[in-house]
C-alpha cells in the first residue's frame, strides 16, 4: 500500500529534475538569461544543481520500493 505514494514522488522528481534540466540546457544554449535580473552562469548553476539533485532524489526513492 506505501508503494503508490513512494512511486509517485520518484516519478514527480525525476519528471521535474529532466525538464529543469532540458530548459535549462536549452536557454543556456540560445544565451537567454535562465533567471531574470541574475548573473546567467549563476543562475544556470543554480538551476542544473537543483536538477541534478531532483534527479537524485527521484531515483533514490525510486530504488527504495
Amino acid at each position: 500500500m506505501e508503494s503508490g505514494p513512494a512511486i509517485f514522488a520518484g516519478a514527480v522528481f525525476s519528471l521535474f529534475g529532466a525538464a529543469l534540466l532540458v530548459w535549462t540546457g536549452v536557454r543556456v544554449r540560445r544565451r537567454e538569461p535562465v533567471a531574470q535580473g541574475v548573473n546567467q552562469i549563476a543562475s544556470a548553476t543554480l538551476a542544473g544543481i537543483a536538477a541534478v539533485v531532483a534527479l537524485g532524489l527521484g531515483g533514490w526513492v525510486l530504488t527504495r520500493l
